[in-house]
């Protein structure tokens, strides 16, 4: 099964977007090779530019409020643990005393270290980190993994009450969902959504053997999936037959 998400506002949009840099992170910065550790440093980049958003960390503080509020009235329901209602609210409390805990923007401490900020004016330039443009950061390149590694973490570091809130707000956000088998008709499906409740997210699961890909637009209002396949020289074309799919609108 293949899963695709689309998010419904620009504030997940942008919380989808550094949950993807932070896995990409999370996997070349254990890795040995140098040239794992250039891209991990290109996406710890990445991240600080995608966190640089104005109202990000507002966003983050009000979702997990909105959260935290919801589970508390909860509270006395005999339909639910009392231990695992405690156990999330705990996750929704610590990622919100971290993230309180950052000083301005995610990762603008590392705006201060004039060594990365060497490395960041010239990484978007096409062979822009050549040993003859940045000798010092090839010097950085050949020293063990391990030595990388640990800089990397201490970099990381700092980003780290970003990732943890992103994390919890993402899994509940994707389990307040249901999903439901529904069927594009002739390659086409469309829902209307009830006015007066919020969607945020969809999430769409579909066989990988059909080899389609689901052409998702949405809005408050309405949600519509088309199916396409590629033909040979990759070009996406409408698939025209019925085709049978998850899926789930998460809040």
């Amino acid at each position: 099964m293949v899963l695709y998400e689309y998010p419904l506002n620009e504030s997940i949009r942008t919380m989808l977007r550094l949950e993807h840099l932070f896995g990409r992170l999370d996997t070349l910065a254990g890795r040995d090779d140098a040239l794992d550790h250039h891209f991990a440093l290109v996406t710890i980049f990445e991240i600080v530019e995608v966190a640089a958003r104005a109202d990000l960390k507002s966003d983050l503080f009000k979702e997990l409020d909105r959260h935290k509020a919801q589970l508390l009235s909860y509270r006395g329901n005999p339909n639910i643990s009392e231990g695992a209602l405690d156990e999330v609210i705990g996750r929704i409390s610590h990622a919100h005393a971290g993230l309180n805990q950052l000083n301005g923007k995610a990762g603008h401490t590392l705006a201060n270290n004039e060594w990365l900020t060497s490395i960041r004016s010239r990484i978007g330039i096409p062979g822009g980190t050549c040993e003859f443009d940045l000798p010092a950061y090839y010097a950085w390149q050949q020293l063990s993994p391990g030595r990388r590694r640990a800089d990397l973490s201490r970099w990381i570091e700092t980003l780290v009450p970003l990732a943890e809130a992103l994390n919890v707000l993402l899994r509940l956000l994707r389990d307040s969902g249901v999903p439901h088998k529904v069927a594009a008709l002739g390659g086409q499906y469309q829902q209307s959504l009830p006015q007066g409740r919020t969607y945020q997210l969809l999430r769409l699961r579909m066989e990988a053997g059909l080899e389609l890909v689901p052409e998702i637009t949405g809005h408050r209002l309405m949600v519509s999936v088309r199916m396409m396949k590629a033909d040979t020289e990759g070009r996406l074309k409408s698939h025209t037959a019925d085709v049978n799919f998850d899926l789930a609108l998460c809040t």
